[in-house]
């Protein structure tokens, strides 16, 4: 048995809603406060304040906005690690109204909030819960309050839980190749669709040119919870059944910048290969994510770069091809999830080399 720390997301009940708003707008104010002593500090005196510098301007200021006094140190410590990984000297304002108003927010330090009497307890007040988990068998570290965009409100609180490493059912293992037409397609020719964005969007387009947001932002939430589901079944299915799973390491950072961003970011890569990755530690599978180079263009069955290979943007539509040195047909994705999974087994081969 080894532990894991688990992030469980639990349905607040909406009699919550105004006073949760009200905490989210103190937050705010916190973190605008914190945003314009930080900037005026660097432009000031070239000083960058960290989080224990913030401390002492925020202390005691917990009692007059109706938070918690965790919930203070939680916000600068936040601000600071924004603030050092987008490397701005100001960040944005958190907005408590308007049309661009910020989804409430509310963090939560570890011990600040308990179950009790079968309702979250935190900061003096009860909060239901649309309880799927059994809570009461955990003992909560850091959580927050969020709001989703239709105005819902959940519970996200990090758990520690027992996970018997298994080896799981399958000693056979599998390459995977990320794509736009598929999101994933593996190496024994199993593929994740994806695409449903594209499935509703005109669906999203008739409720947006009708002005009708609440709808519009149901679609958004239907194309979320069908893709985070979707995942969930898929990477399960192959952690269950393989002893070794490898990924190509696409960077979708790079093609949000294109003309395919609109499917690069309704294929969900960032979040297959998060669920793969954590799923795999849990049941003791080997997952690594190995260069994709070449890896649509090399026949799986030879290992030549023929001439009849598939190349560059124009090669794009060609989905199935010959190889012109030993006459194998390929499906484009599946030769090229072959062909991870042999850089995979070369990686293991390989080994670490000594320092």
């Amino acid at each position: 048995m080894s532990a894991a720390v688990k992030t469980l997301k639990i349905r607040v009940k909406d009699k919550h809603a105004p006073l949760l708003l009200q905490m989210a707008r103190q937050v705010n104010f916190v973190w605008n406060f914190i945003n314009a002593l930080s900037s005026r500090s660097i432009r000031e005196r070239g000083k960058w304040l960290s989080a224990y510098d913030i401390h002492p301007y925020t202390v005691g200021a917990h009692k007059e906005l109706g938070l918690h006094s965790h919930t203070l140190q939680c916000v600068a410590q936040e601000y600071v690690t924004r603030r050092r990984q987008y490397k701005r000297t100001r960040l944005n304002w958190r907005k408590s109204s308007g049309s661009q108003r910020s989804l409430g927010w509310i963090p939560i330090n570890t011990g600040a909030a308990s179950w009790k009497s079968g309702q979250v307890y935190h900061n003096g007040h009860y909060f239901g819960v649309w309880d799927s988990y059994g809570l009461s068998q955990y003992q909560f570290k850091t959580a927050s309050f969020n709001e989703d965009a239709r105005g819902r409100w959940y519970f996200n609180v990090a758990v520690e839980v027992e996970v018997e490493a298994q080896a799981g059912e399958g000693t056979a293992s599998l390459g995977i190749d990320l794509g736009l037409k598929d999101c994933a397609t593996t190496s024994t020719g199993q593929k994740l669709h994806g695409r449903w964005y594209r499935e509703l969007e005109p669906q999203l387009a008739v409720a947006q040119r009708a002005r009708k947001k609440k709808r519009v932002k149901a679609i958004h939430a239907k194309i979320a919870n069908r893709r985070k589901d979707e995942i969930h079944k898929f990477t399960t299915n192959l952690v269950k059944n393989n002893a070794a799973i490898f990924v190509g390491d696409v960077a979708s950072a790079k093609l949000v910048k294109t003309g395919m961003a609109k499917s690069t970011l309704d294929a969900g890569w960032s979040s297959l290969k998060t669920a793969l990755e954590y799923k795999c530690h849990q049941a003791g599978v080997v997952f690594e994510e190995v260069s994709e180079a070449y890896s649509t263009q090399t026949c799986s069955a030879c290992g030549a770069l023929p001439q009849s290979r598939p190349k560059g943007i124009a090669g794009l539509g060609i989905r199935e091809w010959t190889c012109s040195d030993c006459g194998a047909v390929h499906e484009r994705d599946v030769n090229a999830a072959r062909n991870i999974l042999a850089a995979g087994h070369c990686r293991l081969a390989g080994g670490i080399p000594a320092l």
